[in-house]
């Protein structure tokens, strides 16, 4: 069995979602068998995420007017990020897979598998609004999300960004139809496919300009956005160090007339800070050694196996151009042993004058 599969990018429409309202389309009497993965509110999400990086931003600010009252109205005003992003995955279409067959009731409990492995795969996606929507010709999942990315350098620490985000999960642009957004659509719709697979149904891949990954393409790209995750993820135990030059620096004043010695507010707050972080240094340094001689074991080992499946990849394609090139040659052998038989049995009942003019224009063709 074979089925197609779309990732489409969605308008988000919330209240369409979440049948706050009923289209034409819908079927009434279904609306209670759609299954609701969650339905955040999307103000309370964005101040979870950005909350605390905007004060913190505020906090660095000495101009007011350069100050960001509500992240929220911020980018929702704004012209460079969308507030969310949606996406609607279905696999087959109404012909092959509509709501009410068993065939719907199949392609509902694999997309129902693929949500509920959307947000371990997307780390740095926020889902707060998912439907998976089987009151309509077929079944669909909408996918609402906003894309964060963290440690940033510019504005907010911690903002939104698509482009940053999914980055940050191993999906960097290429050429213009090469995008950040088209690479981790492929490899949603190439995770859908393995789960497909897994209940026995075949991607069917529909003639486009663009091929899509295949399995292997997309287990290569997993492995390349798992080393990029954890050099990240090493780049920032490297940099929980304690700052001592700051210590070194402090000098302790004598108190006139007396034994005792001062320090300066801003160099006290430092002592502090430097002395709670060597204590929590010194309790976790055996433990952050053996994380980073593990996250350096396990980068190494996933380079291999990125140069692995490379290989295999390569040798994939290289055996089924050699197996496409064979068949064409036997299938050509085939027919030049048919034709050498059918002109033996012309030839040997006088028949040959009957076919002449058609022999001797393949003889034409074949001298040019």
């Amino acid at each position: 069995m074979k089925r197609t599969i779309s990732a489409m990018t969605g308008k988000g429409s919330l209240t369409h979602n979440n049948r706050d309202f009923i289209a034409e389309n819908i079927d009434k009497s279904r609306v209670s068998d759609n299954i609701i993965y969650c339905h955040d509110n999307l103000k309370q999400v964005y101040e979870e995420l950005f909350g605390a990086a905007l004060q913190r931003y505020n906090d660095k600010q000495k101009r007011s007017d350069r100050k960001i009252e509500n992240y929220y109205e911020h980018i929702r005003t704004g012209k460079q990020e969308k507030l969310y992003h949606e996406v609607i995955f279905q696999m087959g279409n109404v012909k092959d897979t509509a709501v009410g067959t068993p065939e719907g009731e199949q392609a509902k409990v694999i997309l129902d598998e693929f949500m509920k492995g959307f947000e371990q795969r997307n780390p740095h996606l926020r889902v707060f609004s998912a439907h998976l929507h089987l009151d309509e010709a077929t079944p669909h999942l909408h996918i609402d999300f906003v894309p964060f990315t963290t440690d940033s350098k510019r504005g907010l620490d911690t903002r939104v960004s698509l482009k940053k985000a999914l980055a940050a999960q191993g999906f960097e642009g290429g050429s213009r139809g090469d995008t950040e957004l088209n690479q981790w659509r492929n490899s949603e719709k190439a995770a859908l496919a393995e789960i497909m697979r897994q209940h026995g149904i075949e991607w069917e891949q529909l003639g486009t300009q663009n091929e899509h990954l295949t399995v292997l393409d997309f287990k290569k790209q997993e492995r390349t956005a798992e080393v990029k995750a954890l050099e990240q993820s090493l780049g920032k135990l490297k940099q929980k160090q304690v700052d001592i030059q700051a210590v070194e620096q402090i000098v302790a004043k004598p108190v006139p007339l007396s034994s005792k010695v001062k320090l300066d507010a801003q160099d006290y707050q430092t002592l502090v800070t430097a002395a709670k972080a060597f204590v929590v240094q010194e309790k976790k340094e055996r433990r952050l050694d053996k994380l980073l001689k593990a996250a350096e074991k396990t980068i190494v080992t996933l380079k291999a196996k990125i140069t692995e499946m490379k290989q295999e990849l390569d040798s994939y394609r290289s055996v089924k151009g050699q197996l496409k090139a064979g068949t064409l040659e036997k299938e050509n052998g085939e027919l030049r042993r048919r034709n050498t038989l059918y002109q033996s049995i012309l030839e040997t009942h006088g028949l040959t004058h009957l076919v002449g003019g058609r022999q001797d224009k393949q003889q034409s063709v074949e001298t040019r």
